[in-house]
């Protein structure tokens, strides 16, 4: 039978082993959308009702998945670009791409992230959430411009292509069963699920080279 945490170390540790259940669970079962709380409970060997002590809610839950991936990113990108300078803006967006492709989960909740996560928790959450992603965000966008020749403008249009482009790409790559069965029957729609990490990179260097051109933004 699960012990009730009694300790902060303790409750500490299963939250995290909630979160690991839940990152485990979005592995295997193809996404975020098909996890649930009482899936996540039991795979972290804790009782159902024994959750809202750790997260009020699924989508606490994943939101908090969703704030480390923002940092989780920041450190990969800082670590890959460090003492990096002067790389073009088409080298610049290939590392951006390779960067968040390397982070399936974080992929996945960037599409679940504005469309439920952040507006179905306490407004407190939410601001934690706005204010720890926005923090990675402007690291990612100093670091970005340090070892590159966009300006500070440009690299925040490169950052927020990127984002949406791989929110969308990244569904359209891990179709449900449903549509991966439509796609074997009709292979003219199967474009739809062509390789992600090639397609995002390729769109966010088209991306940087036009925002780079005469007609891109100023700094």
């Amino acid at each position: 039978m699960a012990r009730r945490a009694r300790s902060p170390q303790a409750k500490a540790r299963r939250a995290e082993d909630l979160l690991e259940a839940a990152q485990s669970l979005a592995a295997e079962r193809g996404g975020v959308r098909h996890v649930t709380l009482a899936a996540v409970t039991e795979a972290a060997g804790l009782h159902p009702s024994a959750v809202r002590r750790y997260f009020e809610s699924r989508e606490e839950l994943l939101l908090e998945l969703a704030e480390r991936g923002w940092h989780e990113w920041r450190d990969i990108l800082a670590a890959r670009l460090d003492g990096a300078r002067g790389r073009t803006p088409p080298e610049t967006a290939a590392v951006v791409g390779s960067t968040l492709t390397a982070l399936p989960l974080f992929c996945d909740l960037l599409t679940h992230v504005p469309l439920s996560l952040e507006g179905e928790v306490g407004i407190e959450r939410a601001r934690r959430y706005k204010t720890r992603s926005f923090e990675a965000y402007d690291a990612i966008v100093d670091t970005l411009t340090a070892s590159g020749t966009m300006t500070v403008g440009q690299v925040q249009d490169l950052v927020t292509a990127a984002l949406g482009l791989t929110a969308n790409l990244w569904q359209l790559a891990h179709p449900t069963p449903t549509l991966a069965r439509l796609y074997a029957q009709e292979p003219r729609w199967a474009h739809a699920a062509l390789d992600f990490e090639a397609r995002l990179i390729r769109l966010l260097q088209a991306t940087a080279t036009g925002l780079t051109s005469r007609g891109g933004p100023p700094a």
